[in-house]
């Protein structure tokens, strides 16, 4: 596989990653993007938000017992969201508790 191959996943990778986050907390748009450049770890927190919503859209209704493999997903992304949701509060991006109504 050749670099620039790489690069174009990458990018779209990132913005994978950044909508998932994002989708979930649309008011730390601006703390999300920015803990994604400064913390490979944050970053990797919402490649993995990305990769679960994504398996957990594609359980084949023919698997055995899909209902379970896709509460394992929604288990794994539900856990995912609370870290994602745990480091923006550290950063003063997001503040954990209701949303206000638009």
């Amino acid at each position: 596989m050749g670099a620039a191959m790489t690069k174009i996943n990458d990018l779209t990778g990132r913005e994978q990653a950044f909508s998932a986050a994002a989708r979930r907390f649309p008011q730390a748009e601006f703390t999300i993007r920015r803990l994604m450049r400064m913390s490979e770890d944050f970053y990797d927190l919402c490649g993995e938000l990305a990769e679960a919503e994504d398996a957990l859209a594609r359980v084949p209704q023919s698997a055995r017992q899909p209902e379970e493999r896709q509460s394992e997903w929604q288990e794994l992304i539900d856990c995912l969201a609370n870290e994602i949701g745990q480091a923006l509060a550290e950063h003063g991006g997001w503040k954990p508790g209701p949303v206000s109504p638009g």
